[in-house]
């Protein structure tokens, strides 16, 4: 058996290699991200199983590479993988969906907190003041207590639902907006009132989206959805770039429609340097980063490195997409 990697984020895998190696799994990895798909093909052409981060496993690339039986997506989402085409071709499509919960979590907790004590903005004041030997705060205010306050989760999942976990002691009522979750897992989390989402959009101080990326959810933060808010609530955006429709959100932004905006994905990453959100003084933008951590990082290499021993054995991968 053979396992290929097509591109990844850590510095090495050599770890990975040297684990296999006792199973008698070949392995090999390379850097294909935004390479062309005949080069993708040449090196993936004798592989068993596939790992992909970033690079779009498109039908077109799929149908090539008629060795392939397993196709493992390193994260949560998977909206770089023809996922219909894989199971039209006998590929089982496996993904990591505990991966970095906590952590995007706590990012997006992080941001809450940010935006609402005015953190990033803080700065500038310390340092007008520093310089004039002046207090002035004028330029920060108003700021609100968050307790009291009205948090909106949108997606209420793996990771919505730990955002609401850890934030439920800090005194916000907390709404939710996520039309797949059962009746039963509602009433586990008892402390959340599930609403419509324009309600959720125009009650909430603070939004945060948790869904995955797909058709439905595509700009699910739009011109409609902005002009539903309060003009002193937040925008988080933690999950997929996509979900906003970045032209909309600056609009908004500029004209004050809203108090400010803290985001971490973009729709094309990096972001291009004439990204219009780079125009707006009330947004905080981290690089993609709510992923990180280094307990993270080995418990996704562990759980791929599973999956791929229980494949090479004849049983399926954890969690099966197909």
């Amino acid at each position: 058996m053979k396992v290929v990697v097509t591109d990844y984020i850590e510095d090495n895998l050599d770890w990975e290699a040297a684990e296999l190696a006792k199973a008698g799994i070949e392995f090999e990895a390379f850097q294909l991200k935004f390479q062309p798909e005949d080069e993708v093909v040449a090196k993936l052409a004798d592989a068993d199983a596939i790992v992909v981060n970033m690079v779009k496993m498109t039908r077109s690339l799929l149908e090539r590479l008629p060795k392939c039986k397993l196709l493992i997506r390193h994260g949560i989402g998977y909206d770089n993988v023809d996922v219909p085409a894989c199971t039209d071709l006998g590929i089982q499509f496996a993904y990591q969906p505990d991966y970095c919960k906590i952590d995007v979590a706590e990012h997006a907790i992080a941001l809450i907190m940010a935006c609402g004590r005015k953190v990033l903005w803080s700065r500038q004041t310390l340092d007008n003041a520093s310089a004039t030997g002046q207090w002035d705060f004028s330029s920060l205010f108003p700021i609100y207590r968050l307790e009291g306050k009205t948090l909106g989760i949108v997606g209420v999942g793996r990771i919505g639902s730990r955002v609401y976990q850890k934030l439920r002691s800090f005194g916000f009522r907390i709404l939710g907006n996520d039309p797949y979750l059962s009746e039963e897992r509602k009433a586990e989390l008892d402390g959340i009132s599930f609403v419509d989402q324009k309600t959720l959009f125009a009650e909430s101080d603070y939004v945060t989206i948790h869904t995955p990326l797909n058709d439905e959810t595509r700009h699910i933060v739009n011109a409609k959805t902005l002009s539903w808010m309060k003009p002193e609530a937040y925008l988080i955006n933690t999950s997929r770039g996509p979900m906003v429709d970045a032209d909309a959100l600056a609009d908004a932004l500029q004209a004050g429609k809203i108090a400010g905006a803290a985001i971490d994905v973009y729709e094309v990453e990096p972001p291009p340097q004439d990204l219009c959100l780079f125009d707006c003084p009330n947004i905080i933008l981290t690089p993609h980063i709510g992923w990180a951590s280094e307990e993270a990082g080995q418990e996704i290499r562990q759980s791929i490195l599973d999956d791929i021993r229980a494949f090479a054995d004849g049983k399926n991968a954890r969690c099966v997409v197909n």
